[in-house]
């Protein structure tokens, strides 16, 4: 391979407003989240922006979008109407990946609604890897020299926790996949909502198998995991046998204010080239530096993935 493989990564949107939401959706932790919303996060995450950030994303003809979750606030059946729409107008599902977040799957109280079945065209494997079309994590989707591993880690909390669990049968699973699609010489792109190694979040936001989910990194690689969550630049390292696995974490794509350390609303542009044995990975950040600016470079970093 010589040709680039253009990757946009989006998450952590919080599309808003708020919408549909009914007595019988009400419980505790949503009448706070909602709250929450009212106060604070409702000036600070903006459709205005979200929107702004994906045409730009679009402008430049990425080769697909991951989108790590967190497109919803309260886990609402009409927030998950709102996104599919939004998530269409970033391309077709073969080109446009999601996993969810626990703004997603925020509490049982839905019924049968779901974000998993109203996103599930973008949340499924490729018939190349299974003709299974019920959604299943971790899903395989593959496109030209790449392979998107989707994790889900959401799951309801009680109020006041956001953290996350793969559970082992999804850990076990992933190990199977990343050691088949290495075998086939695939790009290994790993898609989680929450940060997955010990330590990056605090416990009531971190993900609870976390460790687990470093084991099997170590043993068995990947070129690249994605992730969200923290809506903060992130940068960490994984070693395996066969090199470095970098591991991105990526600010909310819809902040139009400044929240706490939060910046304003930020994507990368994920450029992938193997050549002679070696990947090569940039990372261009491209995202607002002012509240009327425009969408602009922020920096450029290489990620050099030893050769195997």
């Amino acid at each position: 391979m010589t040709d680039t493989f253009t990757l946009a990564h989006l998450s952590d949107v919080h599309l808003a407003p708020i919408s549909g939401l009914h007595f019988r959706h009400w419980n505790t932790k949503r009448a706070l989240g909602y709250l929450n919303w009212q106060r604070g996060r409702r000036h600070v995450h903006l459709r205005s922006v979200a929107d702004l950030i994906a045409a730009d994303a679009l402008a430049h003809a990425p080769d697909h979008i991951a989108v790590t979750g967190d497109l919803a606030n309260l886990g609402l059946p009409g927030e998950y109407a709102a996104a599919l729409t939004w998530l269409e107008g970033l391309g077709d599902p073969d080109r446009v990946s999601v996993v969810p977040g626990n703004h997603d799957i925020y509490t049982g109280r839905l019924g049968g609604d779901s974000c998993l079945v109203t996103w599930g065209p973008f949340m499924r494997n490729s018939e190349s890897w299974s003709t299974d079309a019920r959604v299943q994590f971790p899903y395989v989707k593959t496109q030209g020299p790449v392979a998107f591993i989707g994790l889900c880690s959401a799951i309801p909390t009680p109020p006041f926790v956001a953290a996350g669990r793969l559970g082992d049968g999804q850990i076990a699973q992933l190990a199977l996949a990343l050691e088949r699609l290495g075998a086939a010489n695939y790009i290994r792109v790993v898609l989680i909502h929450h940060p997955p190694l010990p330590g990056q979040a605090p416990p009531q936001r971190a993900l609870q198998d976390a460790a687990a989910l470093a084991d099997v990194l170590d043993q068995h690689g990947a070129e690249l995991v994605l992730h969200g969550h923290n809506h903060r630049e992130m940068l960490a390292w994984r070693r395996y046998s066969a090199g470095g696995i970098p591991v991105l974490g990526v600010p909310s794509a819809s902040a139009g204010l400044s929240h706490k350390s939060e910046p304003l609303a930020r994507y990368y542009l994920i450029r992938m080239q193997r050549e002679d044995g070696a990947l090569r990975i940039n990372c261009e950040t491209r995202g607002l530096t002012s509240v009327d600016g425009e969408v602009m470079t922020i920096d450029r970093r290489d990620l050099a993935t030893p050769s195997v």
